[in-house]
């Protein structure tokens, strides 16, 4: 139990940590800014406490199948950090920072190319944007699909090394799935493949629908702009995470599916030789 409280609290502290640290590091915040953090910070912190610390599932998906939440965390802090510094380095300048910088210019100038995921999040900027503006968008979204990108790569080493979930031990549907029903109706395997290719497509077009999206919704709710820091981040790591987390919620139930079958496979087999004359 002791050890269940502290993984919780440890946790909470990580979420607190990756939901201030634009705030720590972009000299512009406001007090109204920080207030309005500081409660979504709180309100973070709370709910991944009582989801971790709690015996019955909640909302968290592969709770008690690690490293997959531990990647995709790691991916959504990186990206949030170095979006942050890239920003920063907008206002004063440091080694880190135009090192960072560099990066994604780099990586933004090779995966600039028509209708390229990229390109397309240049575009969702309004008319009449600065060259400094787009560069800047530019550097975030090379930087974020990269490390997207590679979240995913290493995810899939580690299913490949861990043989994931096999060696963690009897892999808890109702634990690790708490939004899958298993007795919804129709055979567990055919519905995990389904959900499975279901998020591989829902991945894979996401990147492309996102900054259409945002260039559509510009009327209603104002276009996205690099002149608001804040949103600027968390937009372009929502953009980079969601695909890739996506992605990997795919390929693990997909997993999943295939060690059920295989199992079924070797019980029957089993069977069939228990039965077998002698």
């Amino acid at each position: 139990m002791v050890r269940r409280v502290l993984g919780a609290l440890l946790r909470a502290f990580l979420v607190v940590l990756l939901v201030i640290v634009p705030s720590m590091l972009l000299p512009s915040v406001t007090a109204d800014t920080a207030q309005v953090i500081a409660l979504v910070a709180f309100f973070a912190a709370a709910l991944t406490f009582f989801e971790y610390v709690s015996v019955y599932p909640g909302l968290v998906e592969f709770r008690d199948a690690p490293p997959f939440n531990r990647v995709r965390f790691a991916a959504l802090f990186v990206t949030v950090l170095f979006l942050a510094l890239i920003v920063r380095g907008t206002y004063s300048p440091t080694i880190v920072t135009e090192f960072i910088r560099a990066i994604g210019a780099l990586i933004g100038y090779v995966l600039d190319f028509p209708y390229s995921p990229v390109r397309l999040m240049v575009l969702a900027l309004p008319a009449g944007s600065s060259a400094q503006e787009i560069e800047l968008m530019r550097e975030a979204a090379g930087l974020s699909y990269l490390i997207s990108l590679l979240s995913l790569a290493i995810f899939l080493i580690v299913l490949g090394v861990r043989h994931w979930p096999s060696r963690s031990g009897s892999f808890n549907v109702w634990i690790n799935l708490p939004t899958f029903d298993p007795t919804a109706g129709g055979d567990v395997v055919k519905r995990l493949k389904r959900d499975a290719r279901i998020n591989v497509v829902i991945g894979f077009l996401l990147p492309f629908l996102i900054p259409v999206v945002l260039k559509a919704a510009a009327s209603t709710f104002g276009a996205l702009s690099v002149e608001s820091d804040q949103s600027l981040i968390w937009a372009v790591a929502a953009w980079a995470f969601l695909p890739s987390s996506l992605f990997m919620r795919g390929i693990a139930m997909g997993r999943i599916a295939s060690m059920i079958a295989e199992k079924r496979r070797q019980a029957y087999a089993r069977a069939e030789l228990d039965h077998a004359p002698a």
